[in-house]
């Protein structure tokens, strides 16, 4: 069992929360009792009134919980310091509905950082879903644009969702093809 997995609680103030599977913005409001299912990745996946919601991990407050820290470079970074530590903060990027990272899953194809003049940077991704009518892929690309925002001396993200090629479980790590017991 994960840190938090079920563990009950009670909204400690109105927060904005997304609608899991749909995607739907919603405010929970406070006094409201549910259970965490998921905290991966600085989010949290709540079960409240029967319906799942997500969490941002800056809104943790809002059930009891450590908000989560930006991400930190040394000083003097390289553009490979940035790039490692984008992949870092995309493996903190989950699929409410799948305890397994955006990387593991497969779903990112590139990423690509582009030093700037002003010694700023740039970051493309290209990245995908496991469906292409996933409701949370929006919510998902959100995700990935915010944790790769936070990085220090990032000044532009850009998220390039494609279907071509299609995800297929191939794409997987090896660690979470056995985590999710799809080994062949």
């Amino acid at each position: 069992m994960r840190a938090h997995e079920n563990e009950p609680v009670v909204i400690q103030r109105d927060v904005e929360a997304i609608m899991v599977p749909s995607g739907q913005p919603i405010t929970l409001k406070l006094g409201l009792a549910g259970y965490i299912t998921q905290a991966l990745g600085g989010s949290f996946t709540l079960y409240v009134e029967g319906n799942l919601y997500r969490i941002s991990g800056e809104q943790a407050d809002a059930i009891g919980k450590e908000v989560a820290h930006p991400p930190q470079l040394p000083p003097n970074a390289t553009e490979e310091d940035v790039r490692d530590l984008a992949w870092e903060q995309m493996r903190a990027c989950f699929d409410p509905e799948i305890p397994i990272n955006i990387v593991d899953l497969g779903l990112v194809y590139e990423c690509k950082v582009e030093p700037n003049e002003d010694q700023t940077r740039d970051i493309g991704v290209t990245m995908t879903l496991t469906a292409p009518g996933c409701g949370m892929g929006d919510v998902l690309v959100e995700d990935v644009k915010d944790k790769l925002s936070a990085i220090p001396t990032v000044r532009n993200v850009n998220v390039n969702l494609t279907f071509d090629p299609p995800w297929n479980q191939t794409m997987m790590s090896e660690a979470a093809r056995l985590q999710t017991g799809m080994t062949w």
